[in-house]
C-alpha cells in the first residue's frame, strides 16, 4: 500500500474532514502541518505544481488533490484502488 501524506494547517475544516475520511476507511497517514516550519508550505507548493490551498493529499507520488478529490475517490469506490 502506498504511503499517504496529508499537508494540513491549523483551523482547517477541510483538513479535519480529510483526516476523518481516511480514518473512517481504516487508513494510516502522515500529517504535515504547513505552519510547523519555514519551508514546509513552499515544499508543498512545489510538489503540487503551485497549489496553495490545504489540505493537499498524496498517495505515494500520486497527487490526489484536496478534500473534494479525496471524497470523490471514496464515493466512486476508487479510494483503496488508488493506494495499490
Amino acid at each position: 500500500m502506498k504511503k499517504i501524506v496529508v499537508y494540513t494547517g491549523p483551523f482547517c475544516n477541510f483538513c479535519d474532514a480529510a483526516k476523518r475520511l481516511l480514518k473512517r476507511n481504516g487508513l494510516n497517514f502522515e500529517e504535515i502541518d504547513v505552519s510547523s516550519g519555514e519551508n514546509i508550505k513552499e515544499e508543498m507548493i512545489k510538489k503540487t505544481n503551485g497549489q496553495r490551498t490545504i489540505p493537499q493529499i498524496f498517495f505515494g507520488d500520486y497527487h490526489v488533490g484536496g478534500y473534494t478529490e479525496l471524497r470523490e475517490l471514496e464515493k466512486s469506490n476508487n479510494l483503496k484502488e488508488k493506494l495499490k
